[in-house]
């Protein structure tokens, strides 16, 4: 077995924003997590969260001292030495809601001096109640948006969603969002923390002042002919194995996501050429292959090189099992 010939597990990067809950550490069993945890890192090549690899021969490599070596094990031939993981997993923890916010897109991203990020939330908890914000409402404009941030009334502008579990929300670069209080998201985006805050509720930071607005940067990263968004019913699930289906939430250009339910062991072939991860859902995963028998935990994720071969995923214990397959765009 070469090095990066099974699946690797990271050491969580935790954030500790102000509108941070607790739910990793109530519903996921952590240990050594922060009061206050906003979000969990879960693969980060970012250096200001760095994924380290905690299992195998490999513990203790940097993802970023992985992609140095040998990118194209990693990510797969079609990999470019230097250019780092294209994406950034993570989870998020909303025990208040977080600033109404927006991210670059990639043709305009140089011109407001961040990098791009388009990114998906798939609902994995949510109160009663739970909603988010994304996109306007068919009326608004430029001219009005302004007017209504000065008011702080823009949330009247914007298009209100409540969430249950199992939603999936495609947020595109140039879209205003805010994610509401009582949801814990998986989010799975672009490599990019470029974030422009429009409004953050007159919150006040852990300095004592309120935390910094990027009006102006935001206006010029909106796109202003966004479409009102409204949720896709995600495809069929179909059966791939005795007690196993799978369900399509989402093939863009960046990153595709199926909901993956295992009622059994499902055996896959090798990654065609590129990387995957899985996220445990619900339960535990038992992940193996030649030379490699690997637990995933509940509420975390590994990455598989695009080394890896054949393997299996199946419940580790118990008989049913969920997972959220993560992959490079289409």
């Amino acid at each position: 077995m070469t090095s990066l010939d099974y699946p690797l597990l990271f050491t969580p990067v935790y954030k500790d924003y102000l509108w941070g809950g607790c739910q990793f550490a109530a519903r996921y069993k952590r240990a050594g997590t922060p009061d206050i945890a906003a979000e969990s890192w879960e693969i980060s090549d970012r250096p200001e969260g760095l994924s380290v690899v905690e299992n195998g021969p490999l513990a203790g490599r940097t993802l970023h001292g992985l992609l140095a070596a040998d990118a194209a094990a990693l990510l797969g031939p079609a990999a470019v030495r230097g250019s780092g993981f294209p994406l950034l997993v993570k989870l998020i923890d909303a025990a208040q809601w977080l600033s109404v916010q927006v991210h670059p897109h990639d043709d305009n991203a140089a011109r407001c001096g961040g990098e791009p990020k388009t990114e998906c939330w798939y609902i994995l908890a949510a109160q009663p109640g739970a909603q988010v914000m994304a996109g306007f409402v068919p009326d608004a404009s430029e001219a009005r948006f302004r007017q209504a941030l000065t008011g702080k009334k823009a949330a009247a502008l914007l298009q209100s969603l409540p969430v249950r579990k199992g939603d999936l929300i495609f947020i595109p670069g140039g879209r205003v969002h805010a994610i509401g209080a009582g949801c814990l998201i998986l989010e799975v985006q672009q490599s990019s923390d470029t974030t422009y805050r429009l409004y953050d509720w007159d919150r006040i930071g852990a300095d004592g002042q309120p935390r910094a607005l990027h009006v102006e940067e935001a206006f010029r990263a909106i796109r202003w002919a966004d479409p009102t968004p409204s949720f896709t019913p995600p495809a069929g699930a179909q059966t791939v194995a005795p007690g196993v289906s799978v369900q399509p939430l989402i093939a863009s250009s960046y990153f595709r996501l199926d909901r993956v339910a295992l009622g059994g062991a499902w055996t896959l072939p090798a990654t065609a050429g590129s990387f995957q991860a899985w996220f445990a859902a619900e339960g535990s995963l038992r992940l193996r292959g030649a030379g490699f028998d690997v637990v995933c935990p509940h509420g975390r994720t590994c990455l598989l090189p695009a080394a890896v071969r054949d393997f299996s995923v199946a419940p580790a214990s118990g008989s049913a099992a969920e997972a959220v397959r993560i992959a490079p765009g289409c």
